[in-house]
């Protein structure tokens, strides 16, 4: 479900530069394994995976903002190459604000995916914002798009596929995967 025409949408979608994704809740199921008192495990879906390096294919940036430290993002993060980590945020804003610095770019060639409380501050100032189906009802009104995905089952793809079609570019995304089936 999108907040704004199709139009709108899409002339946004144009301008985007780069996705950044909370972790927890929007990359993973917001769920934290605990081993012998120690954090030790995130579940990843391998299908975001894959949208993260079409992003990239696409001349896009992509990178991870989380308010926690965490050994599974980071090896997460160098598997598929994340352009950027921003990890233990204690306020996203001016983490944001020195992300936009850093990267010499302006928030509204950025897309934000948030489902909680604290991404609220970044989804508000973005170019498009988007939120899981399991997002904090907060975060759901005011978000540009709702996803029908929740967390860590497919939202970063769901977002990709959703920009890109915007874009009018997904056809082309795909087109290394096709296959004649004649």
């Amino acid at each position: 479900m999108t907040n704004l025409s199709s139009e709108e949408f899409a002339r946004r979608a144009e301008q985007i530069e780069w996705l950044l994704s909370d972790v927890d809740g929007v990359m993973t199921d917001g769920g934290l394994y605990y081993s012998h008192g120690r954090h030790a495990a995130l579940r990843f879906n391998v299908r975001d995976g894959l949208a993260i390096k079409l992003v990239q294919r696409a001349g896009l940036r992509f990178g991870a903002f989380s308010g926690r430290r965490s050994p599974a993002l980071k090896q997460r993060a160098k598997e598929l190459g994340f352009d950027e980590i921003i990890t233990a945020s204690r306020d996203k804003g001016a983490d944001f604000d020195r992300f936009l610095e850093r990267h010499r770019t302006d928030a509204r060639r950025v897309a934000f995916i948030g489902d909680d409380l604290p991404d609220v501050v970044v989804l508000g100032r973005c170019g498009l914002s988007f939120a899981p189906a399991d997002a904090a009802t907060e975060v759901r009104t005011i978000v540009d798009c709702v996803l029908d995905s929740s967390g860590g089952e497919g939202a970063v793809r769901e977002t990709v596929e959703r920009l890109f079609r915007a874009r009018g570019d997904w056809e082309s995304i795909l087109a290394p995967f096709s296959f004649d089936q004649g």
